[in-house]
């Protein structure tokens, strides 16, 4: 799921005239002084093949000239040495006036004659790998030392002149830029497609700096908040067909859809990565095997049992009829009886931390179905940010990692629940924290059993979730409503005692919920009333 090579073709809108570029720029002279060597010997040899004296630095020329390839040092060219450890070798007026200085200027022109200053048609530079650096975890002072002053300078340089100048930042570039020596050189529509990719990366950089030191200093919020991204994928389309989207990805290494490997299927679509995402954070809520099934964003059913296959069981039979072309995410290594029975119903994806031998091969019959192995599964209780487009901005937040344990439950009720009855409701309080608000849970035995979601009134959530469950009751044929017994969820307070009315009529015996509501006491002596047993969490779970 790559795409990351700069589109060589101009935007449409961007008007190409220009004041005197040539058609084609002959590349005579190239600066190469680059960190990530990949691609560097096949474009010296084609930039040497074709004429051009190459000018490089430390490891890059010393890369080039022991595969033969003729290099001119910097320090040779500009008659000034690298000092401060290298901190200094390009940052000098030989190299920024090569590269910055007008053809069409007279005056420019003689002024590089006067000061001896040739003219650099190409620069391809990358920078130091300050991201990968600190992914490593490096110490702070090794971090700082991966900032690069002199890259960006030459990149922001060479962008800024591109009617006359070359520049690349990525090695996924140089085979266009090969193919294109023999007719000439680059075009101005490759040239401003470079630099646009140049100040794209140059400015991805700097963000990932600054949200480095931001951290570093623990601001969460810092006044300017940038964000960054490479395009993985262009797709087909949207949310809906008369939509265009495309896929990018961050530097946050958390195990999910960006990260995973795609053993098998058709490209994913932008609804298919939604949903995925949404069922993969939901199942890694839970330690036990477990199987999430989304539909539309929504969880349609959940469970945790003693193996994988049980909790997918379990999980189909909460609501059959929404799993049809729905999500299936778990948490453990998909094994061949799991596979099986998740290919006999339609399924759009699959996404695990792995597959063995068995589920591979099960899977194969389905050309179509999409299989994605993660590697791991997120930490539930790592923080991070989230981000939602607003029109004319974006709001932040941390990521919702709030997590309620036993000693956190207290009982407002005079009935307590039992030891099966907590397990229950606390498995029920995570599945509502994935389900769009307002969110009602049924569950009993490590399993959903009614989903209501997305409702307007916390009543309607209660109602649909009740009439869910007598629908899947029927579809299974296992006599009344699955919610007769159970126990039920709220991801916010219940403002009215109808609410957890609704929750006793579907036949629940206890209910969790975050409390706070200015009438709790009337929902208190409702549940009181009912004799059933009620916890507060004190934390909601909004999920708009």
């Amino acid at each position: 799921m790559t795409d990351t090579q700069p589109d060589p073709r101009p935007d449409p809108q961007i008007d190409l005239s220009s004041r005197s570029a040539p058609a084609r720029l002959a590349i005579r002279r190239a600066l190469i002084s680059v960190s990530d060597k990949t691609g560097l010997l096949d474009l010296g040899r084609a930039l040497s093949t074709h004429g051009a004296e190459i000018l490089s630095t430390g490891g890059s020329a010393r890369a080039l000239r022991d595969a033969g390839i003729a290099v001119t040092e910097i320090a040779d060219h500009t008659g000034f040495p690298e000092i401060l450890d290298g901190r200094v070798k390009t940052l000098v007026p030989k190299v920024h006036g090569g590269i910055l200085g007008r053809r069409d200027l007279p005056t420019h022109q003689a002024q590089m004659a006067e000061h001896g200053i040739a003219p650099i048609d190409l620069v391809a530079v990358n920078l130091y790998p300050f991201e990968a650096t600190v992914a490593s975890g490096a110490p702070f002072a090794d971090c700082v030392e991966n900032i690069d002053i002199g890259g960006p300078a030459l990149i922001r340089a060479a962008a800024k002149n591109h009617d006359d100048v070359t520049i690349l930042t990525d090695p996924a570039q140089y085979d266009a830029l090969i193919a294109a020596l023999p007719d000439g050189g680059t075009t101005l529509a490759d040239r401003r497609a470079y630099a646009a990719a140049a100040y794209a990366r140059t400015a991805a950089y700097d963000a990932a700096i600054a949200a480095w030191f931001a951290g570093q200093s623990g601001d969460t919020f810092p006044q300017r908040l940038t964000l960054s991204g490479v395009r993985q994928s262009r797709l087909r389309y949207g949310e809906n067909p008369h939509q265009q989207a495309a896929f990018y990805t961050t530097s946050e290494t958390r195990p999910g859809v960006a990260t995973a490997r795609q053993a098998q299927g058709k490209s994913l679509s932008y609804n298919n990565l939604n949903d995925t995402d949404a069922a993969f954070e939901a199942v890694a809520e839970f330690g036990r095997p477990a199987v999430v099934i989304v539909k539309h964003a929504n969880p349609c059913g959940v469970a945790e049992a003693e193996t994988i296959s049980a909790a997918w069981d379990a999980a189909l039979a909460c609501d059959p009829v929404s799993a049809f072309g729905g999500i299936v995410a778990l948490n453990r290594t998909l094994n061949g009886e799991t596979a099986e029975k998740i290919a006999g119903i339609f399924t759009e994806v699959i996404v695990a931390p792995d597959a063995d031998e068995a589920a591979l091969a099960a899977l194969a019959r389905k050309k179509n179905l999409r299989l994605l192995l993660t590697g791991s599964v997120p930490d539930p209780s790592v923080p991070g940010l989230t981000v939602r487009s607003l029109a004319g901005g974006f709001l932040a937040q941390t990521r919702d990692n709030g997590r309620i344990r036993r000693e956190d439950l207290r009982v407002v009720t005079r009935r307590a629940p039992t030891d099966a009855e907590l397990d229950d409701l606390l498995f029920a309080f995570r599945v509502a924290k994935h389900v769009k608000s307002n969110a009602v849970i049924y569950a009993r035995g490590g399993a959903t059993v009614g989903i209501g979601a997305g409702q307007m009134s916390r009543v309607d959530s209660a109602r649909i979730a009740a009439r869910k469950s007598e629908d899947a009751a029927r579809t299974l044929g296992t006599g009344p409503a699955l919610t007769i017994g159970s126990v039920a969820a709220s991801d916010a307070f219940f403002p009215f005692a109808d609410g957890l009315e609704s929750v006793v009529a579907a036949g629940a015996v206890a209910v969790i919920q975050p409390g706070g509501s200015i009438r709790d006491q009337d929902v208190i002596d409702a549940a009181d009333r009912a004799g059933i047993a009620m916890v507060f969490t004190g934390m909601r779970h909004f999920r708009h």
